[in-house]
């Protein structure tokens, strides 16, 4: 039993260390990388040709599209691992479930489920529409409904072609929906946040620390509740991440945030000396 609980301990500590650190030490550095201007590029390019909205929806539907094709073959390697990983790891938790633990883990997994987040969904769309009233205020209300549908979609398309299977308890199976749509969802709603405020860096980094331990926590109550295989949690993590960044991106896209990278002084000096 005492596994059981340290993995529980372990599910909040790992996200709230690792979170700031990595936050810390990636964040300029993606912000500010080859990579990142490439990006900065290709965007401005889509944004001259369709538009902000437009722009934004073709990042959203490749994106996805994108994150299927990464995930795919993903959940195809996993799959093979469910003899050796999963059906040990459930046969483990099963002998050791004890009903005032279990009673706690099943109710908190159900904050993955759609209904509460459709609620959370519904009540984000309308707050930070009021919240925009004098800028793009449609932005929040088309994201947030369009973030739970693309989620659904997406991971319902992954389930279908992976087809993996699920627990002999439950119908979960690749990837934790549950994992994605929190991370989603709430991933969606703090980048809401952040254009609606000025939210300080310490702060930010905290809430996106928050963020990774619910998500931590809620893959650990589907694996004690047995509604998903282990690789399931780890691969709807994945997935969320993936699909959580799309979305994101299509959000700064149609709100103008991302701009081509400046460009040196130098360049724009020849330019006018040989009049181009």
């Amino acid at each position: 039993m005492t596994v059981v609980y340290v993995l529980a301990v372990l599910a909040v500590l790992v996200p709230l260390v690792t979170v700031p650190m990595l936050a810390a030490r990636w964040a300029s550095a993606v912000d500010t990388g080859r990579t990142a201007d490439r990006v900065r590029v290709a965007l401005a390019g889509l944004t001259a040709a369709f538009g902000r909205v437009g722009a934004a929806l073709v990042v959203l539907l490749a994106g996805a599209a994108a994150v299927v094709a990464v995930c795919w073959p993903i959940g195809e390697a996993i799959s093979r691992l469910e003899p050796h990983v999963d059906h040990p790891v459930f046969d483990y938790v099963h002998a050791r479930r004890v009903g005032f633990w279990e009673d706690v883990n099943l109710f908190i997994s159900p904050i993955g489920d759609r209904y509460p987040l459709k609620w959370v969904t519904a009540v984000a769309a309308i707050g930070f529409a009021v919240a925009w009233r004098r800028r793009r205020w449609w932005i929040p209300l088309v994201a947030m409904p369009l973030q739970f549908v693309v989620e659904q979609y997406t991971q319902t398309i992954l389930a279908k072609v992976v087809d993996r299977g699920h627990p002999p308890t439950d119908l979960g199976t690749y990837p934790s929906g549950g994992c994605g749509r929190v991370l989603m969802t709430f991933g969606t709603i703090l980048v809401l946040a952040a254009l609606t405020w000025r939210i300080p860096r310490r702060v930010l980094i905290g809430l996106v620390t928050a963020l990774a331990v619910l998500v931590s926590v809620e893959g650990y109550t589907r694996i004690y509740a047995e509604k998903h295989w282990l690789t399931d949690v780890f691969g709807g993590w994945f997935f969320g991440t993936l699909l959580t960044g799309v979305m994101v991106l299509a959000v700064l896209v149609a709100d103008g945030r991302v701009r081509p990278p400046a460009e040196p002084a130098a360049a724009v000096d020849d330019r006018s000396l040989t009049g181009t």
